[in-house]
């Protein structure tokens, strides 16, 4: 399928990730993992800011007054940032204990409730090592200071969203030697995924699976990443389109925009390619969902 890709500025990330859409601000944030940077960018004025941040982001969240952030050794907040002011100081809202020092959270969001949910990794991931594990923090987890673990076995997590009435839970691993995206049975009281199936085998489609986000309809869309394209799959795991981004690694996408009818795709950068690590914004013909906020 073509669409009409637009780049946002003409910033490159070093891997963009994580974008998420803020009603309230009508921006688009998200954070360079290797840069670690936070961006925003507004779209009426077009303005685009930029905040350091103490260590690497893999994802981040909305809460009430600020931004919670899954970084390398904890998950973190701060209050909303000011532009053209340094980021305030962040609090540590829970540790991590990796299984081993060189390895940070990746890929997550929040659940329908409001519980934050985020994957490890190790940084290296020519190494295969299965260390990576996805873990769930809510309010009981803030007040003690700790994240759980639900999922183990994971090398590079990825791919995680909800179906829009919360029951389906979905999580891929997007290292060349898995390329699975499963589906859960979600238990929207408890936070528990459990039933857990294949619901996409992506060696049968261009791209690894990487980061993604889910649509009005119910229907996945997963970055392929190697292959410069953005998968649409329905709820029951058919591919119903693609559409081409212009840089072979799109690395997460999600809906915003005044309607939530812009699909904003982020991607990493390569040698040689001008378009690598941009933000770009696609009108897919569909809207989205509005992003939770972590409840805490």
């Amino acid at each position: 399928m073509h669409a009409n890709v637009e780049r946002i500025g003409t910033m490159q990330c070093g891997v963009g990730e994580s974008p998420v859409w803020h009603a309230g601000e009508q921006a688009l944030y998200w954070t360079d993992i290797p840069g670690s940077t936070l961006w925003s960018w507004n779209v009426f004025s077009g303005q685009i800011n930029a905040w350091a941040l103490p260590e690497m982001a893999g994802c981040i969240a909305m809460t009430g007054n600020g931004w919670a952030m899954a970084m390398e050794t904890g998950v973190f907040c701060t209050p909303q940032p000011r532009a053209g002011a340094e980021l305030t100081p962040v609090e540590r809202l829970a540790t991590v204990e990796h299984a081993r020092p060189d390895m940070r959270f990746n890929d997550g969001r929040c659940d329908r409730q409001g519980r934050f949910w985020a994957g490890t990794m190790v940084l290296d991931t020519s190494l295969g090592a299965p260390l990576g594990k996805l873990y769930r923090l809510d309010a009981d987890g803030a007040r003690n200071g700790r994240v759980e673990s639900v999922i183990d076995d994971l090398i590079v997590p990825n791919g995680l969203a909800f179906s829009p009435d919360g029951k389906t839970m979905y999580l891929s691993d997007s290292h060349a030697s898995r390329q699975t995206v499963w589906a859960f049975d979600y238990d929207i009281d408890s936070g528990t995924p459990h039933n857990r199936r294949v619901f996409i085998d992506m060696n049968a489609h261009p791209g690894r699976p990487d980061g993604a986000a889910v649509d009005a309809d119910g229907c996945y869309w997963i970055c392929g990443n190697d292959a410069g394209l953005v998968h649409r799959f329905t709820p029951d795991g058919r591919l119903d389109r693609s559409i081409a981004i212009p840089t072979p690694k799109p690395a997460m996408c999600a809906f915003g925009g005044p309607g939530l009818d812009t699909l904003f795709v982020t991607s990493i950068r390569i040698d040689n390619d001008p378009l690598s690590g941009a933000t770009f914004a696609v009108r897919p013909g569909v809207t989205g969902l509005a992003e939770p906020v972590l409840h805490i």
